[in-house]
């Protein structure tokens, strides 16, 4: 008797441990579960009840952008096309790419003007590049999602309008090394200036830097935006 009674209590107990590990298990994964958008129906309904999910085409808004985007080529750190080859257009939600409107007018007017690497990124991409890296400190967990693919960072430099060359911030786009960090103080002054002067115009109008990446500025994620993984020509066919 004693013996049943212990098998039964030790079986109860084990039921509930098991349970509670089941709903323990169902939070974690819904609290990391993310909501990729990518049938183009979806982003349309996004968009229908709330105009500032609309994903604008850059070249639409400020015409006079500059675009050296790396990952529709080799000249990147993985050394492999990302994007359909030969991209030269991009997009960001409809807030970030006002303001950066305002960064690009504001500049222009001091004689320079605005080149961008990178914006929104498919998540199909950023799961490649964790297939290809798996580090944290230069690329996005898939599982979290990234700026990037909700349509709210941007990678981008400054250039000399007159000239068209790029002011010297110091290391190229993705050097993923001390000298990148907006911390990093052993440079020429002149470098010192122009990073200076990208990262106050980007804040000046709600974008945040990336501590260790002086090219990289995200803009809040106040309307929660969602994780796309919709192509660039169908998000460029929506946009017409």
């Amino acid at each position: 008797m004693i013996i049943y009674k212990l098998v039964n209590k030790t079986g109860y107990c084990k039921y509930i441990s098991a349970v509670l590990f089941i709903l323990l298990y169902s939070t974690v994964r819904a609290q990391n579960s993310l909501n990729v958008i990518n049938k183009p129906a979806q982003y349309l309904q996004k968009v229908a009840t709330d105009s500032l999910q609309t994903m604008q085409l850059l070249s639409g808004l400020i015409p006079d952008l500059h675009y050296d985007l790396r990952y529709a080529t080799t000249n990147n750190f993985v050394q492999k096309i990302m994007y359909p080859k030969s991209t030269n257009y991009t997009f960001l939600r409809l807030a970030p790419a006002k303001a950066l409107d305002s960064v690009q007018q504001e500049l222009k007017q001091k004689g320079y003007g605005l080149k961008i690497f990178d914006a929104y990124r498919p998540y199909a991409v950023s799961v490649a590049f964790w297939d290809l890296v798996k580090d944290e400190r230069y690329v996005a967990d898939p599982a979290k999602g990234s700026g990037h693919n909700r349509g709210i960072a941007i990678d981008l430099t400054i250039i000399n309008n007159e000239t068209g060359e790029a002011l010297n911030m110091g290391t190229d786009f993705d050097n993923f090394t001390d000298t990148a960090h907006h911390s990093f103080w052993q440079l020429p002054a002149t470098v010192l200036e122009n990073r200076k002067l990208l990262k106050t115009t980007m804040e000046k109008y709600g974008f945040k830097a990336l501590s260790t990446e002086w090219w990289h500025y995200s803009f809040p994620n106040t309307r929660d935006y969602d994780v796309l993984d919709l192509s660039f020509k169908q998000l460029k066919k929506q946009s017409q």
